[in-house]
């Protein structure tokens, strides 16, 4: 929260609720990440076209916003391995809560899905405590 600019999020968060809207009215799907990463792997869809295509936006986005002046920080505080075991862990959950963060808590809950609903709390909740967790329990010497 240290460079936070209200203006920017706002904006930022209205562009996502575009594309998803945008892509529910084009294409009838749901902007979840998770889902549309799927897509791509075998076997394979014949939708896989527009799925890299919004992959490749959210890749190409941050490089146009350095483009135009913009400033994209990156700080990772943790190891190959320990990402490794997360990217794992948040890939199971996503199949365990059948969606993601972005189908359940921006599609789902501007649908007023109760299930979107109950998955996104999980989601938070279980983000918090980890937080909480690797920052006063495992780090304590930190």
């Amino acid at each position: 929260m240290e460079n936070f600019t209200p203006y920017s999020a706002l904006i930022g968060g209205m562009l996502i609720g575009l594309a998803a809207a945008l892509l529910l009215l084009f294409n009838g799907r749901v902007a979840g990440i998770s889902g549309i990463a799927s897509g791509i792997l075998p076997p394979w869809r014949e939708d896989t076209g527009w799925r890299l295509c919004f992959l490749a936006g959210l890749i190409v986005a941050p490089i146009l916003f350095q483009l135009f002046g913009g400033q994209v920080t990156l700080k990772i505080n943790a190891s190959l391995p320990v990402l490794a075991v997360a990217g794992l862990l948040v890939g199971y959950g996503t199949s365990l809560g059948r969606g993601c963060t972005s189908g359940h808590g921006i599609c789902g809950l501007a649908r007023f899905s109760i299930r979107s609903a109950a998955a996104t709390l999980t989601f938070m909740l279980t983000a918090a405590i980890t937080v909480y967790s690797v920052q006063h329990l495992i780090n304590t010497g930190s």
